[in-house]
């Protein structure tokens, strides 16, 4: 069993979850995911089943669509509503929050969130959280590519990876004089695969898994055939004809390598797939 699984995460379970319990319905131990999805979170968790574990760092891009709420006047140590009050404040009222929202639109520095998994000296963040530790964080470079607004301080995202909504709405609401947290969050989409496309682990349970093959997932890199895989499966560099830097070559119609661009035209196995 090999490809892509996309989950639709309930609230209340942690990627971890979703994964461990994949492992026993599909009875695999070759089980990953793509990106932590927050355990109050719900929306498109990315899992790769066999030999698909193997591809993560060539997959296409992982910009994300999320559709968030905000809630004003109350800040929390995790920056959402389910962590502790830390300071509430009157709230200031804005008059056009989806001109606020668009001024965030771009390429801009952000401070992530302190229950984050970025490391600071060998530790992750939210470890540092766990036993009340404070420590400075460094803001990072990510991009919003656009912002839709809805009632009641809702917004829909689609943002670089690396971007923290929870840390958007605080600095949504920082320029706008309030506090605020993230209230809810749903990820909708991940590259190009979108909430539609998803199975709730108990469709799993009951009707099956849809697996999304390696050969959908790598479609946006070039591809080659081979007349044979005795070269491959040997680790051998190879030589082709191509502008590309980075292509997947074919066995029979089944994704055998990843290669990238040695030297000239020569090209180096990156990652080898067929086994």
């Amino acid at each position: 069993m090999d490809g892509l699984l996309l989950i639709n995460k309930p609230s209340g379970l942690t990627s971890h979850d979703i994964v461990f319990r994949l492992r026993k319905i599909l009875q695999t131990k070759k089980i990953g995911h793509t990106g932590t999805l927050d355990p109050n979170a719900t929306g498109v968790l990315v899992v790769l089943v066999g030999r698909a574990t193997k591809i993560l760092p060539y997959l296409e891009n992982s910009d994300k669509v999320y559709r968030a709420q905000m809630k004003l006047g109350v800040m929390t140590d995790t920056e959402d509503i389910w962590g502790k009050i830390t300071a509430e404040r009157e709230i200031v009222p804005i008059d056009d929050f989806d001109a606020l929202c668009q001024s965030f639109v771009g390429k801009q520095m952000q401070v992530p969130p302190m229950i984050s998994s970025i490391k600071v000296n060998g530790k992750k963040l939210y470890e540092y959280a766990r036993n009340n530790e404070y420590v400075e964080r460094k803001a990072r470079p990510i991009e919003i590519y656009s912002i839709e607004t809805m009632d009641e301080f809702s917004f829909r995202v689609h943002c670089s990876s690396g971007t923290y909504v929870r840390s958007l709405c605080r600095d949504i609401a920082d320029k706008s004089g309030n506090l605020g947290i993230m209230s809810s969050l749903v990820r909708e989409q991940v590259g190009k695969f979108e909430l539609s496309q998803c199975q709730t682990l108990e469709e799993i349970e009951e009707k099956g898994a849809h697996l999304y093959s390696i050969s959908e997932a790598l479609a946006h890199l070039p591809r080659i055939d081979l007349e044979d895989d005795f070269d491959v499966k040997c680790g051998k560099h190879l030589r082709f004809d191509t502008d590309a830097d980075r292509i997947v070559l074919y066995y029979e119609n089944q994704a055998m390598a990843v290669y990238e661009r040695h030297h000239g035209n020569v090209f180096a196995c990156a990652r080898g797939l067929w086994s």
